[in-house]
């Protein structure tokens, strides 16, 4: 099993900056490779949509939306991944949910952190 448990996150000016952080923590015998980690976010009374993604292997992806002004980083050796995000928008607000998938096509999701973005 893991546990992913994410930091960052809050309230912000539009314009301004910050930096999401997600670490993955293995249940002791737990036996896996990480295929991806990434990171999701759902606006109000929207779907969750992709935001950015590094998978094994690929450069990293992003939504069009935040191309040129959010970047990921993944750390392999620690199991964590972070999303730095400047630039902000209002229209960046919503709940951003840390995302990790394994080589056997299990799915493990973050507790969700809120970015709010002003105007």
């Amino acid at each position: 099993q893991v546990q992913l448990v994410e930091s960052g996150g809050g309230s912000v000016q539009a314009g301004q900056s910050l930096r999401l952080s997600c670490a993955a923590s293995r249940t002791f015998g737990s036996i896996f490779r990480i295929d991806s980690m990434g990171w999701y976010r759902q606006a109000p009374g929207k779907q969750r949509e992709l935001v950015a993604r590094i998978a094994n292997g690929d450069a990293p992806s992003y939504a069009d939306s935040v191309k040129g002004r959010f970047t990921i980083s993944r750390d392999n050796v620690r199991d964590t991944v972070a999303l730095q995000m400047n630039s902000l928008k209002p229209e960046d607000t919503g709940v951003y949910y840390c995302h990790l998938a394994t080589t056997f096509y299990n799915e493990y999701w973050g507790q969700g952190t809120q970015v709010t973005v002003s105007s």
